[in-house]
This record gives structure tokens, C-alpha cells and sequence, in this order.
């Protein structure tokens, strides 16, 4: 059991799992704000041996230097590589502290905000129209690139509805390749497809100037990353150079701090996060909390 279990911001637990904290600490703070800079994360960590943050602030090792009490971070949000994450994860292998992260909660509603935004161009629904005449998925010519959880669940969304799939990843995915989705070097899936999705992992960037040229003109892209996959210079000249649409659901997805992007014409940003679903937040509770489980269980610390 954990002495102090203090949750820095807003995590997105539902109530049922607030509750269970109980179980695991002998006192469960949980603040309802981002905290505005690190001396404040510091003085909310204060003496405790558990935290939990969600994607909003970072633990940085001026942290962890500052508050030595840390065995536990939770991370109430997605964990790719320990380069992406919002916590040093170095200093805290260093030093002994766990770090747990969770995967794939939100990839459903991911989806279908693809398939939506998707059809909404195709027939003209509410904006201009893509081409002439309203256009079926059947027979798009579609791209993926980044065939993990969310890149496939579209992939298989898309076939299923008749698209031509194709896709660019960093392995080939012969399950994939089994039901008729094509694998495709990244140049020749941008310059085969009509409709590209990115999917990648944040901070990954693979289109710039010269994979934009690929593309060409004529098309929608779609990034479905949690942050951009392009430089927004690159992207912003893409769209202004020819007949090409781009959309994503969160700002943050487009990188562009002066907010540029998000004002231009061609652009359809939602300002929504499309995976935060009252589904999602049941399942990414259910993962914080098994993983606050298995740290406990494999240090020996008894449980309520």
C-alpha cells in the first residue's frame, strides 16, 4: 500500500476507480487543474511515494530530484518509447522508480471519427465537396501510414467497406498483408493514394518537404497521431500549392503554436480529442489501475 498516492491533474479516471485509489494508499490526494509550472507539480507531490499524471504536465529529473519519496508513476495516458513520454524515464530507471504507462484505450473512437470525417468529404456533407460528385469508399484508393493498433483497426474499417488499402510501416505486417492490404514503400504509398492516414507514434515526423511533393495534389490527409507527423511549414505549403484538404480532430495533431493551420480554409480540425469516450475512460481506468496493481503485488505491499 502506497503511504500517499497523489494524482497531479486531472487523469480521466471514472468514479468507481477514483474510489479503488482507496484501496492501495492510506491517503489519495487528487487535484482538478494542470499545474501551471514544476514548483508547483513539486509542492503537489510534496512527500509522496505514488503519483499518477495524465499527457497535460511532465516529471521531469528536476522533479524527481526534488521530491526523492517517488517509487511510482502512474502515467494515465498513452506510453510509446521512453524518448516520447512526458517523464524521465531514464532518471527513474536510474534511481529505482517505476514507470507504468497504458496503450490502446481510445482507438475505437479514432475510427470512427475517420470513417465520419471520411464520408462527410467524400459526399459533401456539410463542407465542399472532394471531387465533382459525391464518391463512395469503394474502390478509394487509401494509405496508412503506421500499422499499429488505431493504423490497423482503420485499415480493416476501410477494407471492410471496400477502399483499397494500403500501408507503410517501419515491419511489414503479414497478418495484415493476409487480408489484402498492400505494403507499400512509404514514396509509393503517397504518390498510390488518394486518402493517407498518419498513425504514428508522437514525436515522430516523416513528411516533409519532399514526401508532401509526393503526394501531389488532389488529396486528403488524414493524422490521426496524438502530435503532428510533418513540419507545419511543409504542410501549410502543401495545402497552399494545390487542390489538397487536411484534417485531424486536436489542434495539438497539427503542431502549429501560432494557431496559423487552424484558421486556414483547407484545414477541419474538430478540437476534439476523437479517443476520449466514456468507453475509453472505462478501459484506460482499467489499466491504471491494474498496473498500480502489479507494481504493489511484485513489491510485496500489502493491498486492502
Amino acid at each position: 500500500m502506497f503511504e500517499k498516492l497523489v494524482a497531479i491533474e486531472p487523469v480521466s479516471l471514472v468514479e468507481e476507480a477514483e474510489k479503488e485509489l482507496f484501496r492501495y494508499a492510506k491517503q489519495v490526494v487528487m487535484y482538478e487543474d494542470i499545474p501551471g509550472n514544476e514548483e508547483e507539480i513539486i509542492r503537489r507531490i510534496g512527500d509522496a511515494d505514488g503519483v499518477l499524471l495524465s499527457y497535460t504536465s511532465k516529471i521531469s529529473r528536476f522533479v524527481f530530484e526534488r521530491c526523492p519519496g517517488i517509487q511510482y508513476v502512474g502515467m494515465c495516458c498513452s506510453l510509446y518509447s521512453k524518448e516520447s513520454a512526458n517523464v524521465d524515464i531514464a532518471y527513474a530507471e536510474e534511481h529505482g522508480i517505476t514507470v507504468l504507462g497504458i496503450r490502446d484505450y481510445g482507438d475505437a473512437g479514432v475510427v470512427e471519427y475517420s470513417i465520419c470525417e471520411l464520408v462527410r468529404f467524400l459526399h459533401g456533407y456539410d463542407r465542399p465537396m472532394w471531387k465533382d460528385m459525391p464518391v463512395e469508399i469503394t474502390g478509394l484508393r487509401t494509405g496508412i501510414i503506421g500499422m499499429g493498433v488505431s493504423g490497423g483497426m482503420i485499415a480493416d474499417a476501410l477494407k471492410f467497406l471496400g477502399a483499397d488499402v494500403s500501408y507503410y510501416s517501419r515491419s511489414r505486417k503479414p497478418d495484415r498483408e493476409e487480408k489484402g492490404i498492400k505494403y507499400l514503400p512509404l514514396d509509393d504509398l503517397l504518390e498510390n493514394s488518394e486518402v493517407v492516414f498518419t498513425c504514428l507514434n508522437k514525436n515522430v515526423i516523416l513528411l516533409h518537404e519532399e514526401e508532401f511533393q509526393k503526394l501531389g495534389n488532389g488529396k486528403i490527409l488524414f493524422n490521426t497521431s496524438i502530435g503532428p507527423a510533418f513540419e507545419p511549414e511543409d504542410l501549410k505549403n502543401w495545402l497552399e500549392a494545390g487542390d489538397n484538404l487536411f484534417a485531424c480532430d486536436t489542434a495539438g495533431a497539427m503542431g502549429d503554436a501560432a494557431g496559423e493551420l487552424f484558421l486556414h480554409p483547407k484545414v477541419f480540425c474538430v478540437n476534439a480529442s476523437a479517443g476520449r469516450t466514456r468507453q475509453a475512460f472505462g478501459l484506460l481506468s482499467e489499466k491504471v489501475l491494474d498496473n498500480i496493481r502489479r507494481f504493489l503485488e511484485n513489491r510485496k505491499v500489502s493491498i486492502v
